[in-house]
Protein backbone atom coordinates (compact mmCIF):
# COMPACT_ATOMS: atom_id res chain seq x y z
CA UNK A 1 0.00 0.00 0.00
CA UNK A 2 0.93 4.05 -0.13
CA UNK A 3 1.67 5.62 3.12
CA UNK A 4 3.39 8.94 4.02
CA UNK A 5 6.57 8.43 5.72
CA UNK A 6 8.73 10.17 7.40
CA UNK A 7 12.63 10.44 5.63
CA UNK A 8 13.94 13.20 7.66
CA UNK A 9 13.38 17.06 9.21
CA UNK A 10 10.85 17.97 6.61
CA UNK A 11 11.85 15.96 4.36
CA UNK A 12 8.23 13.32 3.96
CA UNK A 13 7.57 11.06 0.55
CA UNK A 14 4.94 8.79 -0.38
CA UNK A 15 6.12 5.53 -0.07
CA UNK A 16 5.06 1.82 -0.86
CA UNK A 17 4.94 -0.34 2.51
CA UNK A 18 3.61 -3.79 3.46
CA UNK A 19 -0.10 -3.82 4.12
CA UNK A 20 -1.30 -4.20 7.95
CA UNK A 21 -2.42 -7.49 9.37
CA UNK A 22 -4.25 -8.53 11.81
CA UNK A 23 -1.79 -9.59 14.58
CA UNK A 24 -3.95 -10.59 17.37
CA UNK A 25 -7.55 -11.60 17.90
CA UNK A 26 -8.93 -7.92 18.82
CA UNK A 27 -7.55 -6.37 15.34
CA UNK A 28 -9.21 -4.57 12.74
CA UNK A 29 -7.83 -3.28 9.74
CA UNK A 30 -9.57 -0.69 7.80
CA UNK A 31 -9.22 0.67 4.25
CA UNK A 32 -8.81 4.75 5.25
CA UNK A 33 -11.30 6.91 3.20
CA UNK A 34 -10.16 10.27 4.62
CA UNK A 35 -7.01 11.18 6.57
CA UNK A 36 -5.95 14.56 7.93
CA UNK A 37 -2.42 16.61 8.34
CA UNK A 38 -2.57 18.02 12.00
CA UNK A 39 -0.66 21.06 13.57
CA UNK A 40 1.05 18.42 15.92
CA UNK A 41 2.09 16.67 12.98
CA UNK A 42 4.60 19.46 11.80
CA UNK A 43 6.05 19.07 15.27
CA UNK A 44 7.30 16.01 13.87
CA UNK A 45 8.44 17.49 10.37
CA UNK A 46 10.69 19.66 11.85
CA UNK A 47 11.22 19.30 16.12
CA UNK A 48 11.48 15.56 17.14
CA UNK A 49 13.22 13.83 14.31
CA UNK A 50 15.47 12.08 16.94
CA UNK A 51 12.54 10.15 17.88
CA UNK A 52 11.97 8.46 14.49
CA UNK A 53 13.33 6.17 12.24
CA UNK A 54 13.20 6.94 8.28
CA UNK A 55 10.37 5.25 6.74
CA UNK A 56 8.13 6.07 10.22
CA UNK A 57 4.71 6.34 9.05
CA UNK A 58 3.15 9.40 9.73
CA UNK A 59 -0.79 10.83 10.75
CA UNK A 60 -3.00 10.20 13.45
CA UNK A 61 -6.26 11.35 12.18
CA UNK A 62 -8.47 8.73 10.17
CA UNK A 63 -11.97 7.64 9.28
CA UNK A 64 -12.55 4.37 6.92
CA UNK A 65 -14.44 1.40 6.51
CA UNK A 66 -13.59 -2.19 8.06
CA UNK A 67 -11.97 -4.83 5.91
CA UNK A 68 -10.61 -7.50 8.01
CA UNK A 69 -11.92 -8.76 12.12
CA UNK A 70 -9.78 -10.65 14.42
CA UNK A 71 -11.62 -13.33 15.72
CA UNK A 72 -12.06 -11.82 19.25
CA UNK A 73 -13.45 -8.75 17.96
CA UNK A 74 -16.93 -8.31 19.47
CA UNK A 75 -18.78 -5.13 18.73
CA UNK A 76 -17.74 -4.83 14.77
CA UNK A 77 -18.07 -6.34 10.83
CA UNK A 78 -16.23 -6.02 7.69
CA UNK A 79 -18.79 -2.78 5.86
CA UNK A 80 -18.74 -1.07 9.19
CA UNK A 81 -17.69 3.08 9.00
CA UNK A 82 -15.69 3.60 11.72
CA UNK A 83 -13.54 6.90 12.81
CA UNK A 84 -10.39 6.42 14.79
CA UNK A 85 -9.43 8.29 17.76
CA UNK A 86 -5.39 9.03 17.92
CA UNK A 87 -5.13 7.24 21.21
CA UNK A 88 -4.96 3.86 21.68
CA UNK A 89 -6.40 2.85 25.37
CA UNK A 90 -7.97 -0.36 26.62
CA UNK A 91 -11.07 1.43 27.67
CA UNK A 92 -11.02 -1.31 30.97
CA UNK A 93 -8.01 -0.44 33.12
CA UNK A 94 -7.50 2.03 36.49
CA UNK A 95 -6.90 5.21 34.10
CA UNK A 96 -9.64 4.57 31.13
CA UNK A 97 -12.14 3.76 33.88
CA UNK A 98 -12.08 7.09 34.98
CA UNK A 99 -12.20 9.04 31.79
CA UNK A 100 -7.89 9.18 31.47
CA UNK A 101 -7.41 7.52 27.94
CA UNK A 102 -3.79 8.72 27.35
CA UNK A 103 -2.73 7.51 30.40
CA UNK A 104 -4.05 3.97 30.07
CA UNK A 105 -1.99 1.56 32.05
CA UNK A 106 -2.64 -1.00 29.04
CA UNK A 107 -0.58 0.90 26.38
CA UNK A 108 1.26 3.21 28.40
CA UNK A 109 4.68 3.30 27.34
CA UNK A 110 7.03 2.61 30.41
CA UNK A 111 10.44 2.11 28.42
CA UNK A 112 9.92 5.96 27.83
CA UNK A 113 7.61 6.78 30.67
CA UNK A 114 5.26 8.01 28.34
CA UNK A 115 1.38 7.54 28.46
CA UNK A 116 -0.59 5.71 25.81
CA UNK A 117 0.52 4.72 22.87
CA UNK A 118 -0.40 6.72 20.01
CA UNK A 119 -1.02 6.36 15.85
CA UNK A 120 2.01 7.67 13.49
CA UNK A 121 3.53 9.75 17.01
CA UNK A 122 7.83 8.43 17.51
CA UNK A 123 8.80 5.78 19.58
CA UNK A 124 7.88 7.67 22.51
CA UNK A 125 4.66 6.67 22.12
CA UNK A 126 4.54 3.55 20.97
CA UNK A 127 6.00 3.54 17.29
CA UNK A 128 2.78 2.91 16.11
CA UNK A 129 2.21 3.16 12.15
CA UNK A 130 0.19 5.60 11.43
CA UNK A 131 -2.97 6.47 9.41
CA UNK A 132 -1.99 8.58 6.63
CA UNK A 133 -1.77 5.77 4.47
CA UNK A 134 -4.31 3.59 2.57
CA UNK A 135 -4.62 1.08 4.82
CA UNK A 136 -4.51 0.60 9.08
CA UNK A 137 -4.52 -2.13 11.59
CA UNK A 138 -6.37 -0.46 14.48
CA UNK A 139 -5.09 -2.80 17.91
CA UNK A 140 -7.95 -3.21 20.98
CA UNK A 141 -10.42 -2.24 18.01
CA UNK A 142 -13.67 -2.77 20.69
CA UNK A 143 -12.35 0.34 22.24
CA UNK A 144 -10.17 2.20 19.60
CA UNK A 145 -13.04 2.34 16.64
CA UNK A 146 -15.96 4.90 16.74
CA UNK A 147 -18.87 3.21 14.66
CA UNK A 148 -20.69 6.12 12.97
CA UNK A 149 -23.15 5.96 9.99
CA UNK A 150 -23.27 6.01 6.45
CA UNK A 151 -25.29 8.89 5.17
CA UNK A 152 -23.53 11.90 6.28
CA UNK A 153 -19.94 13.20 4.77
CA UNK A 154 -16.70 12.27 6.14
CA UNK A 155 -16.10 15.96 7.57
CA UNK A 156 -18.95 15.02 9.91
CA UNK A 157 -16.91 12.64 11.70
CA UNK A 158 -13.46 12.96 10.87
CA UNK A 159 -12.26 15.68 13.48
CA UNK A 160 -13.80 13.48 16.30
CA UNK A 161 -10.93 11.64 15.63
CA UNK A 162 -8.56 14.20 17.72
CA UNK A 163 -8.85 17.81 16.77
CA UNK A 164 -12.82 18.10 17.74
CA UNK A 165 -12.70 15.91 21.44
CA UNK A 166 -8.73 18.30 21.93
CA UNK A 167 -10.73 21.68 21.38
CA UNK A 168 -13.90 19.95 23.28
CA UNK A 169 -11.04 19.13 26.21
CA UNK A 170 -9.38 22.71 26.06
CA UNK A 171 -12.35 24.35 26.95
CA UNK A 172 -13.61 22.04 29.40
CA UNK A 173 -10.43 22.21 31.20
CA UNK A 174 -10.56 26.18 30.96
CA UNK A 175 -13.40 25.99 33.67
CA UNK A 176 -14.91 29.40 32.36
CA UNK A 177 -17.52 30.65 34.82
CA UNK A 178 -21.18 30.90 33.30
CA UNK A 179 -20.31 34.33 32.38
CA UNK A 180 -17.14 34.05 31.16
CA UNK A 181 -14.62 35.16 28.23
CA UNK A 182 -12.15 32.99 27.10
CA UNK A 183 -9.09 33.98 25.14
CA UNK A 184 -7.60 31.96 22.72
CA UNK A 185 -4.13 31.76 21.24
CA UNK A 186 -3.51 30.45 17.99
CA UNK A 187 -6.28 29.79 14.95
CA UNK A 188 -4.78 26.60 13.61
CA UNK A 189 -7.68 23.90 13.61
CA UNK A 190 -7.92 23.06 17.17
CA UNK A 191 -7.96 27.11 17.50
CA UNK A 192 -11.03 27.42 15.66
CA UNK A 193 -12.60 24.61 17.16
CA UNK A 194 -11.81 25.84 20.82
CA UNK A 195 -14.02 29.33 20.29
CA UNK A 196 -16.73 27.59 17.92
CA UNK A 197 -17.02 25.33 20.71
CA UNK A 198 -16.99 28.05 23.86
CA UNK A 199 -19.38 30.29 21.65
CA UNK A 200 -22.20 27.17 21.16
CA UNK A 201 -21.55 27.12 25.25
CA UNK A 202 -22.36 30.94 25.48
CA UNK A 203 -19.36 32.72 26.61
CA UNK A 204 -17.53 35.71 24.49
CA UNK A 205 -14.52 34.72 23.30
CA UNK A 206 -11.00 36.62 21.86
CA UNK A 207 -8.76 35.21 19.84
CA UNK A 208 -5.14 36.14 18.68
CA UNK A 209 -3.21 34.92 15.38
CA UNK A 210 -0.96 37.01 13.08
CA UNK A 211 -2.77 35.50 9.81
CA UNK A 212 -5.56 36.92 8.45
CA UNK A 213 -7.14 33.95 7.18
CA UNK A 214 -7.59 32.42 9.91
CA UNK A 215 -8.85 35.30 11.57
CA UNK A 216 -11.42 36.06 9.16
CA UNK A 217 -12.37 32.34 9.50
CA UNK A 218 -12.86 32.47 13.29
CA UNK A 219 -14.94 36.08 12.73
CA UNK A 220 -17.86 33.73 10.72
CA UNK A 221 -18.21 32.26 14.34
CA UNK A 222 -19.03 35.40 16.41
CA UNK A 223 -15.22 35.21 17.22
CA UNK A 224 -13.51 38.52 18.08
CA UNK A 225 -10.03 38.35 17.05
CA UNK A 226 -6.85 40.42 17.40
CA UNK A 227 -3.83 40.39 15.48
CA UNK A 228 -0.69 39.16 17.22
CA UNK A 229 1.14 42.38 17.73
CA UNK A 230 3.16 43.92 20.65
CA UNK A 231 0.59 45.06 22.43
CA UNK A 232 -1.64 42.08 22.17
CA UNK A 233 -1.74 41.90 26.25
CA UNK A 234 -2.45 45.65 26.64
CA UNK A 235 -5.07 44.63 23.91
CA UNK A 236 -6.31 41.89 25.51
CA UNK A 237 -6.82 43.77 28.91
CA UNK A 238 -8.34 46.77 27.42
CA UNK A 239 -10.94 44.66 26.02
CA UNK A 240 -11.78 42.93 29.54
CA UNK A 241 -12.22 45.85 31.96
CA UNK A 242 -8.53 45.69 32.38
CA UNK A 243 -8.10 42.23 34.25
CA UNK A 244 -7.42 39.93 31.10
CA UNK A 245 -9.89 36.85 30.05
CA UNK A 246 -11.29 34.99 32.77
CA UNK A 247 -9.63 31.67 31.12
CA UNK A 248 -6.79 31.16 28.26
CA UNK A 249 -6.80 28.35 25.90
CA UNK A 250 -2.86 28.58 24.33
CA UNK A 251 -3.56 25.93 21.34
CA UNK A 252 -0.20 26.95 20.20
CA UNK A 253 2.53 24.85 21.66
CA UNK A 254 6.48 24.50 21.37
CA UNK A 255 6.55 25.97 17.91
CA UNK A 256 5.25 29.80 18.89
CA UNK A 257 6.34 32.78 17.01
CA UNK A 258 9.13 35.09 18.56
CA UNK A 259 11.34 32.72 20.18
CA UNK A 260 13.95 32.92 18.10
CA UNK A 261 16.62 31.71 21.01
CA UNK A 262 14.36 28.29 21.91
CA UNK A 263 14.07 28.41 18.19
CA UNK A 264 17.78 27.99 17.37
CA UNK A 265 18.15 25.49 20.61
CA UNK A 266 15.49 23.28 18.56
CA UNK A 267 17.39 23.09 15.42
CA UNK A 268 21.11 22.86 17.09
CA UNK A 269 19.53 18.80 19.04
CA UNK A 270 18.38 18.37 15.80
CA UNK A 271 21.84 18.31 14.03
CA UNK A 272 22.88 15.84 17.28
CA UNK A 273 23.19 12.32 16.45
CA UNK A 274 19.65 10.52 17.85
CA UNK A 275 20.95 9.24 20.91
CA UNK A 276 22.25 12.26 22.01
CA UNK A 277 19.42 14.57 21.11
CA UNK A 278 17.12 12.15 22.74
CA UNK A 279 19.13 12.15 25.93
CA UNK A 280 19.07 16.21 25.87
CA UNK A 281 15.58 16.25 24.91
CA UNK A 282 14.23 14.08 28.19
CA UNK A 283 16.50 16.07 30.11
CA UNK A 284 17.48 19.92 28.77
CA UNK A 285 15.03 20.57 26.16
CA UNK A 286 13.27 23.59 25.91
CA UNK A 287 10.39 25.41 23.89
CA UNK A 288 9.30 28.13 22.15
CA UNK A 289 7.28 29.79 24.99
CA UNK A 290 5.68 32.78 23.81
CA UNK A 291 2.34 31.96 23.62
CA UNK A 292 2.46 30.13 26.99
CA UNK A 293 3.86 32.84 28.82
CA UNK A 294 1.56 35.40 26.55
CA UNK A 295 -1.25 33.26 28.16
CA UNK A 296 0.18 33.71 31.57
CA UNK A 297 0.34 37.28 31.43
CA UNK A 298 -2.71 37.93 29.82
CA UNK A 299 -5.08 35.39 32.29
CA UNK A 300 -7.00 37.42 35.05
CA UNK A 301 -6.08 36.89 38.70
CA UNK A 302 -7.77 33.98 40.04
CA UNK A 303 -8.35 32.51 36.60
CA UNK A 304 -7.27 29.35 34.69
CA UNK A 305 -4.98 28.43 31.92
CA UNK A 306 -5.49 25.28 29.77
CA UNK A 307 -2.79 24.08 27.44
CA UNK A 308 -4.03 22.54 24.53
CA UNK A 309 -0.77 23.24 22.03
CA UNK A 310 1.98 20.43 22.96
CA UNK A 311 4.80 21.05 24.92
CA UNK A 312 7.88 18.71 25.27
CA UNK A 313 10.45 20.49 26.97
CA UNK A 314 11.95 19.55 30.23
CA UNK A 315 13.54 22.75 31.02
CA UNK A 316 11.16 25.53 30.32
CA UNK A 317 11.50 28.44 32.16
CA UNK A 318 7.95 28.78 34.27
CA UNK A 319 7.42 32.36 35.82
CA UNK A 320 6.22 30.16 39.27
CA UNK A 321 6.53 33.79 41.56
CA UNK A 322 3.52 35.25 38.91
CA UNK A 323 1.45 32.39 38.69
CA UNK A 324 1.84 31.97 42.39
CA UNK A 325 0.76 35.42 43.20
CA UNK A 326 -2.28 35.29 40.89
CA UNK A 327 -3.14 32.30 41.76
CA UNK A 328 -3.32 31.20 38.21
CA UNK A 329 -4.53 27.35 37.71
CA UNK A 330 -3.28 25.23 35.15
CA UNK A 331 -4.43 22.39 33.23
CA UNK A 332 -2.86 20.39 30.61
CA UNK A 333 -2.44 17.07 28.26
CA UNK A 334 -3.17 14.89 25.74
CA UNK A 335 -6.92 14.42 24.81
CA UNK A 336 -8.71 11.98 26.16
CA UNK A 337 -10.30 11.42 22.85
CA UNK A 338 -13.02 8.67 23.89
CA UNK A 339 -13.87 10.72 27.14
CA UNK A 340 -15.61 13.43 25.01
CA UNK A 341 -16.93 11.60 21.94
CA UNK A 342 -20.78 10.98 23.87
CA UNK A 343 -20.53 14.54 23.99
CA UNK A 344 -19.71 15.46 20.50
CA UNK A 345 -21.28 12.81 18.07
CA UNK A 346 -24.38 14.56 18.45
CA UNK A 347 -23.46 18.16 17.54
CA UNK A 348 -21.62 16.48 14.78
CA UNK A 349 -24.43 14.47 13.85
CA UNK A 350 -27.41 18.15 14.25
CA UNK A 351 -28.47 19.10 10.76
CA UNK A 352 -27.38 22.34 11.68
CA UNK A 353 -24.15 21.58 11.87
CA UNK A 354 -23.17 24.54 14.96
CA UNK A 355 -19.04 23.92 15.88
CA UNK A 356 -18.78 24.11 11.53
CA UNK A 357 -17.20 20.74 10.93
CA UNK A 358 -18.23 21.30 7.00
CA UNK A 359 -16.50 24.54 7.38
CA UNK A 360 -12.65 23.78 8.54
CA UNK A 361 -11.10 22.05 5.62
CA UNK A 362 -9.32 24.28 3.20
CA UNK A 363 -7.27 21.86 1.05
CA UNK A 364 -9.21 18.24 0.45
CA UNK A 365 -6.18 16.44 -1.56
CA UNK A 366 -5.37 12.55 -3.00
CA UNK A 367 -2.48 11.19 -0.63
CA UNK A 368 0.28 11.34 -3.78
CA UNK A 369 0.04 15.60 -2.60
CA UNK A 370 0.92 14.85 0.87
CA UNK A 371 4.29 16.04 0.95
CA UNK A 372 3.85 18.98 -0.82
CA UNK A 373 0.83 20.25 1.74
CA UNK A 374 3.11 19.43 4.87
CA UNK A 375 5.26 22.11 3.45
CA UNK A 376 2.15 24.63 2.98
CA UNK A 377 0.34 24.09 6.03
CA UNK A 378 3.97 24.55 7.67
CA UNK A 379 4.33 27.61 6.19
CA UNK A 380 1.02 28.66 6.24
CA UNK A 381 0.86 29.67 3.08
CA UNK A 382 -2.18 29.88 0.48
CA UNK A 383 -4.70 30.36 3.19
CA UNK A 384 -3.67 27.00 4.35
CA UNK A 385 -5.98 26.11 7.62
CA UNK A 386 -6.99 21.99 7.54
CA UNK A 387 -5.50 19.78 5.24
CA UNK A 388 -8.03 16.24 4.53
CA UNK A 389 -6.16 13.90 2.65
CA UNK A 390 -7.86 11.17 0.55
CA UNK A 391 -5.95 8.39 0.05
Amino acid sequence: MRALTWQGKRNVTISEVPDPVIEKPTDIVIRVTSTAICGSDLHLYEVFGPFLKPGDILGHESMGVVEEVGAAVRTLKPGDRVVIPFVIACGECFMCLRGLTTQCETTQNHAHDSGASLYGYTELYGSVPGEQAERLRVPLADANALKVGHDLADERYLFLSDILPTAWQGVQYADLPEDGVLGVLGLGPVGQFVGRIARHLGHRVIAVDPVPERRLLAERYGIETLDLTDDVLERLRDSTAGRGPDSMVDAVGLEAHGAPGASLAQAAVGLLPDAVAQKLMNTGGVDRLSAMHLAFDAVRRGGTVSLSGVYAGEADPTPMKSLFDKQVSIRMGQCNVHRWLDDLVPLVEDPADPLGVEDLVTHRVTLDRAPDMYEIFQKKEKGCIKVVLTP
